[in-house]
């Protein structure tokens, strides 16, 4: 499969699907407390995206998949299922969006704390994000998916943490994933280059521990092996002619 290099309307729907996907994430944050159950978390942003938002939850049903939210808590990498278990004070839980708008996608995730965390998990949850960030910010014509694995490979290891391998970014618009993969470690050089209309998600997962993670028998929640904490963050980006846009930015959020 190659790559599908965006055309001028097709990025406008992209940036709309951005835009909801923020949205969802924007408006969970107060009900992610104590005493909550991720399906419940679930339910609301399901509401919403059905009802406010007039959209699509793109991963219910998505090879099977059974809920319209990722929700991976503490030693969870990805894909938890949203279900009974109970939030309790000090969790902190990645909750991934992805909505489907006049038949374009916007994925995006966040990480939320449970009432007061640990200086453990606040420095692995900072330290994520800013690795996601060092990553976009590589972003730009004739750089090479290598360059942006390697930028975020580089920042995590140098800080004592691992990325997880067997999980990646991915090209992403009227297909949930496209081609290229996006990996979250490389050499410098190495692999696809950027050309302006490309659009894919920069989303390292960063464990505590070691990198080394298992699937749970539900065949969708990743854990990690020494059941470390893991966090992850998540953002749909486009190359633009002199670098990129965050499609799915949010307020709070701001790039040079």
């Amino acid at each position: 499969m190659s790559i599908h290099i965006k055309t001028a309307d097709e990025i406008e729907k992209m940036r709309t699907a951005g835009r909801l996907a923020s949205e969802v994430l924007q408006m969970i944050g107060e009900h992610v407390k104590a005493g909550v159950t991720t399906q419940e978390i679930n339910d609301i942003c399901h509401d919403f995206i059905v009802n406010t938002q007039q959209a699509i939850p793109a991963p219910l049903n998505y090879k099977g998949f059974p809920r319209s939210v990722c929700t991976s808590i503490n030693h969870q990498v990805c894909h938890g299922i949203p279900g009974d278990r109970v939030l309790k004070d000090g969790d902190m839980v990645n909750i991934d969006v992805t909505i489907i708008k006049d038949e374009f996608h916007g994925d995006t995730s966040k990480m939320f704390y449970v009432g007061k965390p640990s200086v453990k998990a606040q420095r692995l949850v900072g330290l994520t994000y800013e690795a996601m960030c060092i990553g976009i910010s590589e972003v730009k014509p004739g750089i090479t998916l290598g360059d942006i694995g390697n930028a975020i490979q580089t920042f995590v290891e140098k800080n004592k943490c691992s990325v997880v391998r067997e999980y990646c970014g991915h090209g992403i618009g009227r297909n949930f994933h496209e081609e290229p993969q996006v990996l979250h470690y490389g050499k410098p050089g190495v692999g696809e280059k950027l050309v302006p209309g490309m659009t894919f998600t920069i989303e390292p997962m960063v464990n505590a521990g070691k990198r080394h993670v298992r699937l749970l028998p539900d065949q969708w929640t990743v854990v990690t092996k020494d059941h470390s904490l893991s966090a992850q963050w998540e953002h749909t980006i486009l190359v633009t002619d002199d670098g990129f846009e965050v499609l799915t930015r949010r307020p709070e959020e701001s790039w040079d």
